[in-house]
């Protein structure tokens, strides 16, 4: 039987403590924003700090809520105004609700929807980079990754226009589709893809299996940790670019949670309360999702690759 030293058993109670302390840490502020949330105005505005709500109040999501009216749901047909003499084709429309509920599902729609084609089209270029050997391969990387280090609002003006020419100008389309094109996404599934051995995709293809199975039933399971956490980067970067989301969306039925937050604070006096209501609603998605893909940062890349 295998007896821990000292010195070990001291590490490991340091290194506890330590991360203990870190993640309370890190956890305060979503605690202070979600308390504060529920906290009536004495309470925010108290000189003396309120760690817990003396009184649960819901007047600040009621706030909130009363502040605009819009149609639930409204799904625009990309690309569609080319073929109704520029005006927008709506495939499908909601009942009217608050503007808050109309930009929480807007973000949700926007992040997840960057999330799906990012993940499809990064697996496929890394793979393709990583397995494939043509001419011009390395070149291509290197622009990949020199894009990496391009800031977004060098680009921006002329991304802009783009979106302008292709009829997508305010709408989430015009956000979503620049997402899709990241080029860390890339990056990271060129890495994990490195590490697929050569000889499972020849036994693939000896197998008969085309090159669309091989990527989706051999290629797909051994890269779903890099997916994984692929997911969570680009859901968590398409929420947070308020920069791209004030460009590109004009409409406030169209704007995000954090965007339609911001203009309601720019209306109206300073309210705290209204704040972190609309920051604890926001913040519930990004929490959602990283909860659904965090194990894929501790599983292994050949995970059920070899099973028997």
């Amino acid at each position: 039987m295998k007896i821990e030293s000292g010195g070990n058993r001291a590490y490991k109670v340091i290194s506890l403590v330590v991360l203990i302390v870190l993640a309370v840490l890190f956890l305060f502020p979503l605690y202070w924003i979600v308390t504060g949330a529920f906290k009536t105005g004495e309470d925010i505005y108290n000189p003396e700090l309120v760690w817990f709500p003396t009184e649960w109040v819901m007047t600040n999501f009621d706030k909130l809520f009363a502040q605009r009216s819009a149609p639930l749901w409204e799904i625009f047909l990309p690309f569609g105004s080319f073929f109704n003499n520029g005006e927008k084709v709506v495939l499908t429309a909601g009942p009217v609700s608050p503007a808050a509920f109309r930009w929480l599902i807007n973000a949700v729609f926007m992040c997840g929807t960057a999330m799906v084609l990012t993940c499809l089209t990064a697996a496929m270029a890394g793979y393709a980079l990583a397995k494939k050997r043509f001419t011009g391969r390395a070149l291509i990387f290197s622009l990949i990754v020199c894009a990496m280090a391009l800031p977004k609002q060098v680009i921006l003006v002329p991304l802009l226009k783009e979106m302008a020419l292709l009829k997508l100008y305010d709408s989430l389309w015009a956000v979503i589709f620049p997402t899709v094109g990241w080029p860390f996404g890339v990056f990271l599934m060129k890495q994990f893809s490195e590490s697929i051995p050569g000889e499972i995709l020849e036994a693939a293809r000896i197998d008969g299996a085309s090159e669309l199975r091989t990527f989706s039933t051999v290629v797909m399971p051994m890269i779903k940790p890099g997916i994984g956490a692929l997911a969570i980067f680009t859901f968590i970067n398409c929420w947070n670019d308020y920069f791209m989301q004030l460009v590109m969306l004009a409409s406030s039925t169209n704007f995000t949670m954090p965007l339609g937050i911001a203009t309601l604070q720019a209306e109206t006096t300073i309210d705290t309360g209204l704040l972190m209501a609309g920051a604890t609603l926001a913040a519930a998605p990004i929490i959602i999702v990283f909860l659904m893909f965090q194990k894929y940062f501790t599983q292994g890349i050949t995970m059920g690759a070899v099973k028997g």
